[in-house]
């Protein structure tokens, strides 16, 4: 078998290596010096290139907890906080071979990791390992990054010529302020194109404000290490070949690093943007076994690529939905998260528990549900209001027969009376699984309603004893994205 043939390389304890194995050779000592036209070596150092790709969070509208069903479809909407991964090439000496990626977060504290990474036999992909001699390394694992990573080189290795070398990188992660309740006012890069804050906290101490954090990092880290290392040939974000890659490897991955296997459909949001989500079938991941195993680079090869049986089944439909003219889907932070997990525990026994009541529940939610998307895609403004209304209520019937806080009564005072004060508020909902955390609205597009929602808020907030507040975020229609690498500036060093 071809795998036997190959050499791995010896174990790297600081990233550095003088022996390369056969798959990860370095290609300019086999190949000659290039050449110009006159024949003449070049001598001119080529610029390190630079990949940037940025993926959007999510406010999950409508469908929540029914998602999780394949019967049912959630009306999920991309956001303008976006979180972007930035790819460069490690210069090396000649003569070097440098197996090592470096990863960092510079906007929290104690946000760096590096990786060493090989071949392994059997057909097992690519092993992935954290390296701890570095001064600047963080101790703490990060399993989204750290996945991510695995199954990605896993999948740019079962298409590449096994003489190819994986080039090692420098990997920067930034997050749009709206991520996170707790950043400070100093800024780690200002310009006419990006504004990125120093959060002034480790990640594990950040506070989220429940945007999608997680699989928009997920699916930019993916579409960044895939756009870098294959041709276009192999992989493009500008085509549904590659939009389908991107979607399918992050999935496998994100449901990796989690533990479990979610809807996904905070992943497809990230891909793909705004759409109409039909789960997928829960039994597709289960057959990719774990990293390493013999076979698992094949496995996810066929994957990623919808030849495996079986196949691929999520419904994404991404052009059907859109946010009326004039328009905005704003979100408020209540800075008081909820705990979703226990929350889906408690509602899914319900169902278990009742299975008649919950199915007739569901399938009228289901029916409003689909009405607010018809008239969002149709513009009727007018008729928006008393959609959200019977959404919301079906929403509080079944918080009350499952004994969970879907729409709690505090928020319910809030979305009712952030509705009949402010002037283009035209209605809301507690989005996703509900809780404590967040209330999203649909309000007019323009700078006199968002100072009313914030004058409304202020006041709220003094009166509740609370800490309310409008986030600088709003629904867009895009998925993932290339970015342009020489606008993020020393953000790259």
């Amino acid at each position: 078998m071809e795998s036997e043939n190959l050499k791995i390389q010896k174990s790297i304890i600081f990233g550095y290596s003088t022996e390369v194995s056969s798959d990860l050779s370095d290609q300019s000592q086999a190949e000659p010096p290039p050449r110009n036209i006159t024949g003449r070596m070049m001598t001119t150092p080529t610029p390190p290139q630079i990949t940037a790709v940025s993926a959007p969070g999510k406010v999950f509208l409508a469908g929540g907890y029914l998602v999780l069903d394949r019967e049912y479809t959630a009306l999920v909407f991309g956001l303008s906080a976006r979180i972007h991964v930035l790819v460069q090439d490690i210069d090396t000496s000649t003569g070097v071979q440098l197996s090592e990626i470096i990863v960092k977060s510079p906007q929290f504290r104690e946000a760096a990791w590096n990786y060493g990474y090989h071949l392994t036999k059997d057909d097992g992909g690519i092993e992935v390992t954290q390296l701890h001699g570095s001064p600047t390394a963080t101790p703490s694992r990060n399993p989204f990054v750290e996945t991510a990573l695995l199954y990605a080189l896993t999948y740019i290795s079962s298409l590449l010529p096994i003489s190819t070398t994986i080039k090692p990188t420098t990997i920067t992660i930034l997050a749009d302020k709206d991520y996170y309740s707790n950043p400070s006012s100093t800024s780690i890069a200002n310009d006419a194109h990006h504004q990125f804050l120093d959060f002034g906290v480790r990640l594990q101490d950040a506070h989220k404000t429940g945007l999608g954090s997680s699989a928009a990092l997920v699916t930019a880290f993916t579409g960044a290490i895939l756009t870098h290392y294959l041709p276009p040939s192999k992989f493009s974000l500008d085509t549904p070949n590659g939009k389908s890659q991107l979607h399918n490897l992050a999935q496998a991955a994100h449901c990796a690093a989690q533990g479990k296997v979610g809807s996904g459909f905070d992943i497809a949001t990230a891909v793909y943007g705004t759409s109409l989500y039909r789960r997928f079938s829960p039994s597709l991941l289960s057959s990719l076994g774990e990293p390493g195993s013999p076979g698992f680079s094949t496995r996810v090869k066929c994957s990623v690529q919808d030849t495996a049986s079986p196949k691929w089944d999520a419904q994404i439909e991404s052009g059907k939905i859109s946010i009326p003219q004039g328009m905005a889907l704003v979100m408020c932070d209540v800075d008081c998260g909820s705990q979703t997990v226990g929350m889906v525990k408690s509602v899914l026994e319900w169902r278990a528990r009742e299975p008649v009541v919950s199915k007739k529940l569901w399938d009228e939610l289901q029916t409003r549900n689909e009405k607010l998307a018809t008239i969002l895609s149709s513009g009727d403004i007018a008729a928006a209001g008393n959609a959200f209304s019977a959404i919301r209520e079906k929403i509080r019937e079944m918080g009350k027969l499952s004994g969970v806080p879907i729409e709690p009564e505090e928020q319910t005072k809030l979305l009712d009376a952030v509705t009949e004060n402010v002037e283009g508020v035209v209605g809301g909902v507690v989005p996703g699984a509900g809780g404590y955390d967040a209330i999203v609205l649909l309000v007019r597009d323009d700078e006199e309603t968002m100072e009313g929602i914030k004058r409304f808020l202020r006041e709220w907030s003094r009166e509740q004893g609370s800490n309310v507040k409008l986030l600088g975020v709003k629904g867009e229609m895009e998925g993932a994205r290339r970015e342009e690498g020489g606008l993020y500036g020393r953000l790259l060093v």
